[in-house]
């Protein structure tokens, strides 16, 4: 595995430290009026959530792991775990459901997840940035409410609640984005 200095960590490098894997989540580059300069680095435990803060200087050496991606589809949950099927060889992978966090209901069946693997562990799974929901629940579409920057509450099928512009009326599909949770397009 490659080892980088502590000055080229970046947010998203997953990182082998202590023994553990660790993603870092906030770096931030610290230069004091006295001393050397350090990255303060703020990382999660890929297997197990807990958070650790750390201080790597520029001399530091840090192994930076290389995580394999691998496109698989989403069967089921059961008892708290997320089962994913990867299409090639049939091979099922449990995860647990808190690995997706809020992003949670947007999980739909049969769905193409990205699974992270170290070695043979599966140890993290990324949704598509856009997917596809119908709102249930919105107020009215008003005539003459144009006005710029306005928008309303709607709830989804999966239960989540966005903002969206004033034209969009319910039971209609819209497109929105996993990360920001906010509503992108028209589907």
């Amino acid at each position: 595995m490659p080892k980088i200095n502590g000055n080229e960590i970046r947010p998203g490098n997953v990182l082998e430290h202590d023994g553990h894997l660790w993603t870092a989540v906030k770096v931030d580059h610290v230069k004091p009026g006295k001393g050397g300069a350090f990255a303060q680095v703020e990382m999660r435990n890929l297997r197990n959530g807990s958070k650790l803060n750390e201080r790597f200087r520029s001399a530091d050496k840090v192994e930076r792991v290389r995580l394999e991606q691998k496109d698989q589809q989403f069967l089921y949950e059961t008892d708290g775990k997320l089962v994913f099927m990867d299409t090639d060889t049939y091979d099922q992978v449990e995860l647990d459901a808190e690995i997706l966090g809020e992003r949670r209901p947007f999980l739909q069946d049969g769905m193409m997840v990205q699974i992270e693997y170290y070695e043979d562990e599966a140890l993290n799974a990324t949704l598509p940035q856009k997917v596809t929901c119908k709102i249930v629940e919105t107020e009215p579409v008003v005539k003459g409410q144009t006005a710029a920057n306005s928008f309303k509450p709607a709830l989804l099928d999966n239960g989540i609640r966005v903002m969206v512009p004033p034209f969009v009326g319910q039971d209609e599909d819209i497109v929105v984005n996993t990360e920001t949770m906010e509503y992108s397009e028209r589907a």
